[in-house]
């Protein structure tokens, strides 16, 4: 696949000496990519400046099977047409020849710079700090003529995305080989329309098979500890890098309260005990008569469970603010985009920005959440209480058995109740996140930004009420320690095992005996059915569920663990293996998936924050139940009034150490604090230039 003689190609350096060198077979691939034959090839760009011998395969877009020849032809000059044009300014290649399925596309240097300015990405300066990109200043940054080295290979794939979403057509438009009922109307979005009609059926990007094995042999293959984060950014993009290095960091920070977990353990003939009753689910006969310092290891627990969740957090912020200054994703730009591909509505003019697009009333998306969102949302809640109910009702049934049989069986039996309500629990998530995104898509929203935050929102309500109601009821209103404990083991052990089950062996199966047979390729294979095979492997889901799965834990962790010292033990145990089958996982057993630029774990973080906070209340009224300090305030001469105001001075006074302990530790450092302010100073400099420069002309 190459240019056709005479056009000119874009998107890599052209320091083709370079590419000579010797490279594996899956590196050859590339080559074949940009070698100069006289077939069909890559669409000719208008910018002198764009001219390249090597073009950089970067997405394959995939045409439905009955798609005629003069549409897929349409659609490459649509594509490559400069966007003053309507085009996308991109680079198109028709793959085997002009009737075939598929489109490769790439993109020339001076779309990729435009795009990194629109984007408000930083990139190093001359200086060799790090300046949000202005392309009229282009000259100045480092390696701003060579896109492979300016531009990771995430950026670019993304920007080719990006570029075609943004596509509108500039009059209505009959599209040649679709009928009339397809034609486009006046600032329709051409890639959706395209999408509904069946002429674009897939798009994905292409992985680069040396970058991949290498990254592969560097993140999971070895016995490294340390993550590969900065390659993981360049290959995967920020929003998988941000979630890798969030597990990471999580993990590690895991150490502290498992040490402190199994010291209580160790060393407290109770906890022990406690430990024995969760997992026999009976009574055990405790051999220490005096139950003092179990009653003051768990209330270390609880306090350093609280403390612990905000230095967590606190430090966090810290870190993410350096990666994504290091990542150039800083300072991101709050323009006034395009409607996402989703978003319809009456064509009219925007008051705001003067163009014409779809609009849609404010109060019609008000009503939608209110007349159905919510509704919708309340009747799956709804669903979480009967299961609750169906636990208690099994759990009664199953105690009573025990209490007649006293066997092995009975005591297996013990635990059914909670496995089958773990199982209900996580199908039952699962058509919720399904039914989460319709209602979400039915709200139409205009933003990509506000899109994921109602969907967001959504999942975090219902995960929350799912995976912490039954926990919350047997704490606050049975006031049942044992079992307590008893569900909370059950849920740390039966939920990790279901996850990796899930998550890993499953796909690994498919893939293994499935999928893998029918994507045998060889060396001498064309770079078409090369692409083909990776059009075979099934879409990446998102880090949607990683990011569940772990803010659960983290509830486990910093609202209950006081109950069950164990916890970050099984935790860390789970996460340390959950960094490598992760990591397999995306790399092997899923295609590349297109991610956008950010700069932090965005909504999550704050998820993660509400816990910690909610945190302080838990533990106090765990602490609360405990026998010896009910027992201790009684002596006292203490009220149950008395000992709730107690509760809530001590638990308020937590919250007041947990405030000051998130003002003294700064969100970010104060390197990074003077480098944003230089950023944001430079940039209004940049504006004003500009503005002077266009009143000269």
């Amino acid at each position: 696949m190459s240019r056709a003689d005479g056009d000119e190609g874009g998107g890599g350096s052209s320091e083709t000496a370079q590419q000579t060198e010797k490279k594996t077979p899956e590196g050859k691939l590339l080559d074949k990519l940009s070698a100069t034959t006289s077939s069909p090839g890559w669409t000719k760009v208008s910018c002198p400046c764009c001219e390249s011998q090597r073009v950089e395969p970067l997405v394959l877009v995939k045409l439905g099977e009955k798609v005629r020849p003069e549409t897929k032809r349409w659609l490459m000059r649509v594509i490559g047409a400069p966007q003053k044009d309507g085009g996308a300014a991109l680079l198109a290649h028709p793959g085997e020849d002009a009737t075939g399925d598929i489109i490769v596309l790439s993109a020339p240097r001076c779309t990729l710079l435009r795009a990194t300015e629109e984007l408000g990405l930083c990139k190093t300066y001359h200086s060799g700090d790090m300046e949000a990109f202005s392309y009229n200043d282009r000259d100045n940054f480092n390696d701003s003529d060579n896109m492979e080295a300016f531009l990771t290979l995430a950026e670019r794939q993304y920007i080719v995305k990006y570029e075609l979403d943004g596509l509108r057509a500039q009059r209505d438009l009959r599209i040649p080989g679709l009928p009339d009922s397809c034609t486009l109307q006046y600032r329709n979005n051409i890639w959706q329309k395209l999408g509904s009609a069946g002429v674009i059926v897939d798009m994905f990007p292409l992985h680069n098979p040396e970058q991949l094995k290498e990254l592969s042999e560097a993140w999971y293959s070895g016995n490294q500890l340390a993550q590969p984060l900065d390659s993981v950014n360049s290959y995967f993009g920020s929003p998988v890098a941000f979630y890798f290095s969030f597990l990471d960091f999580y993990t590690w920070s895991l150490l502290p309260p498992a040490i402190l977990g199994l010291s209580i353990t160790y060393f407290s003939g109770e906890a022990q005990k406690e430990m024995d009753e969760s997992l026999s689910g009976s009574p055990v006969q405790s051999i220490e008569a005096d139950s003092g310092p179990v009653v003051g290891g768990h209330m270390i627990q609880a306090v350093f469970s609280m403390l612990w969740s905000t230095v967590v957090m606190e430090l966090w912020k810290r870190r993410s603010s350096t990666l994504s200054y290091r990542w150039g994703t800083l300072h991101l730009a709050e323009r006034f985009a395009e409607p996402r591909p989703g978003f319809h509505g009456e064509l009219g003019v925007n008051p705001v920005t003067g163009r014409m697009e779809p609009l849609f009333p404010e109060w019609q998306r008000d009503v939608r959440i209110a007349l159905v969102s919510v509704p919708v949302v309340g009747l799956f809640l709804g669903l979480v209480v009967v299961g609750m109910l169906g636990f208690y009702w099994g759990e009664a049934q199953v105690q009573q058995l025990h209490t007649d049989w006293d066997s092995l069986l009975s005591q297996t039996l013990l635990y059914m109740p909670s496995v089958l309500h773990i199982v209900y629990s996580n199908v039952l998530a699962t058509v919720y996140r399904r039914v989460a995104k319709s209602l979400t898509e039915y709200e139409n929203h205009r933003e990509e930004s506000a899109y994921e935050k109602h969907l967001t929102a959504k999942v975090l309500v219902f995960t929350f009420f799912n995976c912490f109601a039954v926990l919350f009821h047997i704490a606050f209103f049975k006031q049942d320690v044992p079992l307590l404990r008893k569900r909370l083991a059950s849920l740390l052990i039966i939920t990790q095992l279901v996850n990796q089950v899930t998550e890993v062996v499953i796909p690994f199966l498919v893939d293994r005996f499935i999928s893998g047979p029918h994507r045998t390729e060889s060396e001498d294979d064309p770079p078409e059915d090369k692409f083909r095979n990776q059009s075979t492997l099934p879409a990446f889901p998102g880090l949607f569920a990683e990011y569940i799965e772990l803010l659960v834990q983290f509830g486990y962790l910093s609202l209950f663990s006081c109950v069950y010292p164990l916890t970050a033990v099984l935790l860390l145990i789970n996460n340390l293996t959950e960094i490598r089958s992760d990591a397999y996982k995306i790399c092997k057993l899923f295609r590349k998936p297109f991610n956008p630029p950010v700069a932090s774990m965005g909504v999550w973080r704050i998820a993660f924050e509400v816990l910690s906070f909610a945190s302080v209340v838990t533990n106090c009224w765990l602490l609360m139940l405990s026998p010896w300090l009910q027992e201790l305030c009684q002596e006292g001469g203490l009220t149950g009034t008395n000992i709730l105001m107690l509760a809530v001075l001590v638990e308020h006074l937590l919250i007041l150490v947990k405030v000051v302990l998130a003002v003294l530790i700064p969100d970010e450092p104060d390197w990074i604090r003077k480098k944003i302010e230089h950023i944001e100073f430079t940039s209004m400099q940049a504006l004003r230039e500009q503005k002077l420069h266009s009143e000269r002309s």
